[in-house]
């Protein structure tokens, strides 16, 4: 009998996610946020907010988009946080300033940073993820989905289809 190999912890976890399962996600966050609303502006942190942002403003009938672009991440890890550009003063200043009435949305909150920075910008607005990891979870008010904060997700737009082999290759 062939004894399994034990999962390698100092690898995440693997959490792939198809454009199918990732459209239903950011329909149920619609739907969450829906009863939260409403909202008068949508500002997506971008790259990854954009095609949850694009879904919710469908949904929600949002027509006033934004976007704030921050970087974080490379393919493989985090590293040093950039604001490559801010939201715009008119953003900002919806409902009294802070952002009151502005909904942010992103694919992801992690360890929390870029939410911490976004949200210095617009402290009154209401902050949603498709995803949360427990570091970052306090930092947004509407998520769908909690992984672990040793799991890596892989967004569909940046996979494509390649075998995966088992969990535990090697089983008899």
């Amino acid at each position: 009998m062939v004894e399994p190999k034990p999962l390698n912890q100092a690898q995440p976890k693997a959490f792939p996610v198809s454009w199918d399962q990732f459209h239903r996600d950011a329909k149920a966050l619609t739907w969450r946020l829906a009863e939260a609303g409403p909202f008068k502006a949508i500002v997506c942190v971008t790259r990854g907010g954009l095609v949850p942002a694009a879904i919710v403003a469908r949904e929600l009938g949002i027509k006033h988009i934004e976007t704030i672009c921050v970087s974080s991440y490379d393919h493989n890890k985090q590293g040093e946080l950039k604001i490559l550009k801010n939201v715009a003063e008119s953003i900002v200043s919806i409902g009294g300033g802070g952002g009151a009435g502005v909904l942010i949305v992103d694919d992801l909150v992690d360890t929390g940073k870029t939410a911490r920075v976004v949200r210095e910008i617009l402290p009154k607005s209401h902050f949603a993820t498709v995803y949360a990891k427990p570091m970052g979870r306090p930092m947004v008010d509407t998520f769908i989905t909690e992984v672990s904060q040793d799991t890596w997700i892989y967004f569909p737009w940046d996979t494509g289809l390649a075998f995966v082999p088992p969990i535990n290759d090697g089983a008899a």
